[in-house]
């Protein structure tokens, strides 16, 4: 019995060394798996916000719509009241709604990398254009910089459970507004040659984005068939008002063939109704509102609906991330775009912890988790996120990524199939070896089946101890600063990369994209 045990332990020890040198190599996809067994609202609560959006649209509409937008709505039906509001009929937005585009394919600037938005899809990605980095050194907050967009961008490039980049900080080097946007777009597609989500302070800057694109692509067409960039909007200020210099941008956009998030950011009890309800209503309706323009501006435009309702601590009155309150009403918002099929963005992961610590871990879970389960197509802020936005952690990127893989598998469907139930190897074995560690199908469903965490520590706790007891915290910095010394992307040639410099203003040094 003792040589069966030793036996056991010893098959044991070469299957888990077998496995992870195979695992590598087979390692279990995380991208585009379905959500939607979470549904916090019922049928009929679906139908109560959709008319309530409606009667929003029809009734109230949105102030402050600039010429652009006025003439482009009234054109298709749209009125403008006694109080100058820009009231949209349910006629209209009904036949908007009808003739969005969907399932559409968001790519990266090489294959592998798409994420398809459509149905309850899943994809986690990062984002928050904060204004502060925690420095990896230190620890203290500073202002951020172009290179520490940069560097979050290489990051994610190689972290497998963040699936697209978006912009997590602000280069607060940059001297101007077009330098901030230039070099923005640059530092995000230098850096990630996944999906990435840029943004345009002015119309005007949209051209010349469009132009880095097309000329990374090869062509104006070669990117419109496969947009490996799209563009984060903000078109409404909320309580229901449109931002002209926004709309701008969303028109510029759709024009130039840029996939388009048409984002609403109320605040629940502050710029939008105290109740989970009238915050949705209100969010859903400035979210269509905004698509409806980018629709009648270009009928084949991309548009991401982007309801990002986010919850007021009234106590304070002050933005927060990471309540149960806040997990249930994004994981609401993907209902409401599931209901009219349209694809779909969100915000998960915008964590009220200053710091990657265990309040950041179970607020990053919980909001995450809901939003994966009811199935939204791409949530940002899902990684590296701290400060309700406000900061950004670089290691965070590295522990999130172990987080993200653990909630993502958990979406993966559970089979009952013959050969999944395994009611023969059941019989066979406990009649025979006793144990299913050297069975054939162990090891191959190891590689296949399982998803390991990268530096999540599971190893007991005398080997733990024999290796200084380090925290997740202290790994992810020694992984994170591996990473930051050793991984320079070249997805970009050095020809187009020499094109980019000779056509726009690039501030981030030749010399900080290689190793030294």
């Amino acid at each position: 019995m003792i040589k069966q045990i030793k036996k056991t332990k010893t098959q044991r020890r070469r299957q888990t060394t077998r496995g992870s040198k195979a695992r590598a190599a087979i390692k279990p996809e995380t991208r585009g798996l379905e959500g939607g067994c979470y549904t916090p609202l019922s049928r009929s609560q679906i139908l109560q916000i959709d008319t309530a959006a409606h009667e929003i649209l029809e009734k109230t509409g949105l102030s402050e719509a600039p010429p652009l937008v006025v003439k482009t709505l009234t054109k298709a039906g749209a009125k403008v009241d006694k109080d100058n509001r820009l009231t949209i009929p349910a006629k209209l937005l009904d036949k908007a709604i009808g003739g969005f585009v969907r399932n559409f394919t968001l790519h990266g600037q090489i294959a592998g990398h798409e994420m398809h938005m459509t149905g309850k899809r899943v994809h986690t990605g990062s984002g928050g254009a904060a204004p502060y980095v925690v420095d990896i050194d230190n620890g203290k907050y500073r202002e951020s910089t172009l290179k520490d967009l940069y560097d979050a961008a290489r990051l994610v490039n190689s972290l497998d459970n963040i699936h697209f980049f978006s912009r997590s900080l602000v280069a607060r080097d940059m001297p101007d507004e077009l330098s901030l946007d230039i070099n923005t777009a640059y530092a995000c597609l230098a850096g990630c040659e996944k999906h990435v989500f840029i943004a345009a302070s002015q119309a005007e800057h949209v051209r010349p984005i469009a132009e880095m694109c097309y000329l990374v692509a090869g062509s104006a067409e070669a990117f419109m068939e496969k947009p490996f960039a799209s563009m984060n909007i903000n078109h409404v200020v909320p309580p229901l008002r449109y931002s002209a210099e926004s709309c701008k941008v969303m028109a510029a956009a759709a024009r130039y063939g840029i996939p388009v998030h048409a984002n609403s950011f109320v605040q629940l009890g502050a710029s939008s109704p105290v109740t989970i309800a009238g915050t949705l209503a209100q969010s859903v309706a400035e979210t269509l509102g905004g698509m409806v323009f980018a629709w009648l501006v270009n009928p084949q435009a991309r548009i991401l609906f982007g309801a990002r309702p986010m919850l007021t601590d009234l106590r304070t009155g002050a933005m927060s991330g990471g309540s149960g309150e806040q997990a249930q009403l994004m994981a609401a918002t993907a209902q409401m775009a599931q209901f009219y099929n349209l694809p779909n963005t969100c915000i998960a992961g915008a964590t009220d912890s200053k710091i990657p610590d265990a309040q950041s871990g179970y607020e990053k879970n919980l909001g995450v988790t809901l939003a994966a389960q009811a199935g939204s197509n791409a949530i940002t802020q899902a990684a590296g996120m701290h400060a309700s936005l406000m900061g950004c952690a670089l290691e965070s990127y590295v522990i999130d990524n172990d987080m993200l893989g653990a909630i993502l598998r958990s979406l993966n469907p559970i089979k009952t199939d013959d050969a999944a139930l395994m009611t023969e190897d059941i019989d066979n074995i406990v009649r025979h070896e006793g144990h299913f560690l050297g069975h054939p199908l162990t090891l191959q469903r190891m590689q296949t089946d399982f998803l390991y965490p990268d530096i999540s520590d599971r190893r007991n706790f005398q080997a733990w101890e024999r290796d200084a007891s380090k925290s997740i915290h202290q790994v992810a910095k020694n992984k994170t600063r591996e990473i930051l010394n050793n991984s320079f992307p070249g997805h970009l040639s050095a020809d187009i990369d020499e094109k980019l410099r000779n056509r726009f203003d690039i501030r981030l040094p030749r010399g900080m994209m290689r190793k030294q």
